[in-house]
């Protein structure tokens, strides 16, 4: 008696519906993520336990690295133009249009009121290595009226934002005087409502 023979048939499938979740997720990532902006001055964090999360969004950042040189970064780079317009009209920086477009998308700005406009005419290049100088740095020492030029920052930014969070992120290195010095300016001017950056401790460190 003859073999009954099995007809054999290609096996297809439909990878159109996949692609089209692949292509979906794809985009849910890349509109819902924050870009973490490559910032010139680093700092190495120190370890804590505290697992309260910094907020992603509407966060003014205040660097202190191990030098003890203050630098600034905010997310938001519309809030950062109206702050550099507040700034060159309070200061009359004398700021071009180019100028400011240059500080809006910089990702920290840590130089003092005379020495803004000629950092921001430098080359792209030249900035991040002036920002990492040694007359880099904004200044925490009074000036006229009474305010540094690290508080008239704030105020501006503070001024000139809603619902601004203020984060202050040290190097673990940086000594505590100078710490000390940046809580001390934010409580003269009555905010004392700040997070203080850190990295988790695990029990392996």
């Amino acid at each position: 008696m003859g073999k009954l023979k099995i007809k054999k048939s290609d096996v297809w499938i439909d990878m159109t519906p996949m692609s089209d979740v692949m292509v979906l997720l794809l985009t849910f990532f890349m509109l819902t993520s924050t870009f973490v902006k490559n910032e010139p001055v680093k700092v190495n964090q120190p370890m804590s336990v505290s697992e309260i999360k910094i907020p992603e969004k509407d966060v003014l950042n205040i660097i202190v690295d191990k030098n003890g040189k203050v630098f600034m970064s905010m997310d938001n780079q519309n809030d950062m133009m109206t702050v550099i317009q507040d700034m060159d009209s309070k200061f009359d920086l004398q700021l071009t249009a180019q100028e400011m477009k240059k500080f809006q998308t910089d990702p920290m700005w840590g130089m003092s009121l005379s020495l803004l406009k000629t950092y921001l005419g430098l080359p792209n290049e030249k900035m991040t290595e002036a920002i990492t100088g040694k007359e880099a740095g904004i200044p925490t020492d009074s000036i006229n009226n009474g305010k540094s030029e690290f508080q008239e920052w704030v105020t501006s930014v503070v001024d000139n934002t809603e619902d601004i969070k203020i984060a202050i992120k040290a190097d673990s290195d940086t000594p505590y005087a100078n710490i000390k010095k940046v809580m001390s300016e934010l409580q003269d001017m009555d905010q004392n409502r700040y997070y203080l950056i850190t990295s988790l401790k695990t029990g392996e460190d």
